[in-house]
Formats: C-alpha cells, sequence, structure tokens
C-alpha cells in the first residue's frame, strides 16, 4: 500500500494525518477547557504514558529500516564481487565459450544495473529479473560446454563455482529488495504518533496554551516517519540504495580482458 505511493504522496498522507490529529486535539481542547481541572490530570498522565509508548514504536520503526537498507546495500557490493570473480575467470575459458561468456557477463551486468532502479512489485522488475534468469541458463550451458570440451582442466571449474556463486547471489539481492517493513507497522507507526501529538494538543488547549510548538514537534516526527519509509524504499524516493559498485565494474568491463584462455 505505502511503497506504491510517489515521494509526495507520501509526505502529504503523513503530514495529513498528523497534523490533521493535532487540529482535532486542538479543538476537542478547547470544547473541553472548561471541564479542564477535572481532566487535566488523567489527559496529561495518558498522553505521557502514550508518548513513551509511541517512541519505542518509532524506535523500533527505525531500526527495521537500517537494518533492511543495510542488507540490500551488502548485497548490491556483494552481487558485484561475485559477477567481477565469474568475469575474470571467464578469461581463462577456452574458446569459443570465452567470448560468448564474456559478452553475457556483460548484459548480465547491465541488467543487474537496471535491478537498482526497478521498484519491486512493478512489471520492470519481474522484466528485469526475468532477463537474468535467461542469461543465467545461458551461461549455465556455455559453462557446461567448457566443462565438457576440458574435464580435467582447473580453469572450468573454478569458472563454474564463481558461476553458481553468482546465481545465488542473485536471489539473495532479489530477496533483499523484496524484504520490506510490514504495512501493518508502518501503518500503526503513523496513527500511533498522530494519535499521540492529538493528546497533546488537547492538553494543551486544555491549559491554553500555543500550538507552536506542538505543530512543530509534528512536523519534525513527520519528518522521521518519511525517513522511515524512504529507508524501506530502496528505488525510490530520496534514499537510495547506491549502486557505484556494479557501474565501476561495468566500466571495467570496458577495458580488453587481461586474461587470455589456453591456445588451441
Amino acid at each position: 500500500m505505502f511503497f506504491r505511493l510517489s515521494t509526495w504522496e507520501l509526505w502529504l498522507i503523513i503530514a495529513g494525518v498528523v497534523l490533521g490529529f493535532v487540529a482535532l486535539g486542538y479543538v476537542a481542547g478547547w470544547v473541553l477547557r472548561r471541564q479542564a481541572e477535572t481532566l487535566r490530570e488523567p489527559v496529561g498522565i495518558v498522553q505521557g504514558a502514550f508518548f513513551a509508548l509511541v517512541g519505542l514504536i518509532l524506535a523500533f520503526g527505525l531500526t527495521l529500516a537500517i537494518g533492511r537498507y543495510d542488507a540490500r546495500r551488502a548485497a548490491v557490493v556483494d552481487d558485484a564481487n561475485t559477477i567481477g570473480t565469474t568475469y575474470l575467470r571467464a578469461q581463462t575459458l577456452a574458446e569459443p565459450m570465452r567470448t560468448r561468456s564474456l559478452q553475457l557477463l556483460r548484459q548480465y551486468t547491465d541488467a543487474s544495473l537496471a535491478l537498482s532502479n526497478a521498484v519491486p512489485t512493478t512489471r520492470q522488475f519481474a522484466r528485469t529479473i526475468a532477463r537474468e534468469d535467461v542469461l543465467q541458463r545461458q551461461l549455465w550451458g556455455l559453462a557446461g560446454d567448457a566443462l565438457t570440451a576440458a574435464p580435467r582442466d582447473t580453469a572450468p571449474r573454478l569458472y563454474v563455482e564463481t558461476l553458481n556463486e553468482m546465481i545465488d547471489q542473485q536471489t539473495v539481492r532479489v530477496a533483499a529488495l523484496n524484504n520490506r517493513i510490514p504495512n501493518a507497522v508502518l501503518a500503526l507507526e503513523v496513527l500511533g504518533a498522530a494519535f499521540a501529538f492529538g493528546l497533546l494538543a488537547l492538553y494543551t488547549a486544555m491549559h491554553g496554551r500555543g500550538a507552536t510548538t506542538v505543530v512543530l514537534a509534528g512536523g519534525l516526527v513527520t519528518v522521521l516517519l518519511l525517513v522511515i519509509f524512504d529507508l524501506d524504499r530502496p528505488t525510490r524516493g530520496l534514499i537510495r540504495v547506491p549502486d557505484a559498485p556494479l557501474v565501476a565494474l561495468r566500466a571495467s568491463m570496458a577495458l580488453p580482458p587481461a586474461a587470455h584462455g589456453p591456445s588451441k
């Protein structure tokens, strides 16, 4: 639900919910101001306890978002490393498997870069994964041909080992991109923060104080909520998972291969 929204739509919804509850709290506080003597203490106790609970919920959500962000960033680095190692070992294969494998690995790197810009659960994301799967099957077929042609050579066996790691790493990276904070947790954070600030506005209005401090605090929590949401949206928003390792790897592939396969 939240993941499909754009950054501005998400910000407007969060700000509208939080500040809307603040406005409702102030209206209710001014209405109940005549009964402030009997309600001040209970409302103050409840809003204090609720703020402590919301603080724990926000800390929990931020921890979940940071953990998932770090996992996605590490997956990109590992993906680049496995592709790079496979590319280096493919240079030691015999022809024609060597040239064809190097060409397919360049295409696979392009597909891996495209995965960094594809939004999960979309058609583009599914097409990119399908493209990588096709390239993996072609690379695995060529690796089988290399083993058949030279069953006792070391180079084909080492190449197959890293190629298998590269294929496994794609599964890890896709799983990390799809591993998001549950919508129920995100909704609880938004509604909990909004209700807490609504109680604070109610308590402040019952004391006849201004709304500036509450509005500023609500805006600060809105920014914190937006950061939590943004960390959980790896391919869109202001905070994105860097793809610099893959970009550097693809640039290195433009150079002539450093190693040569066995001569005929």
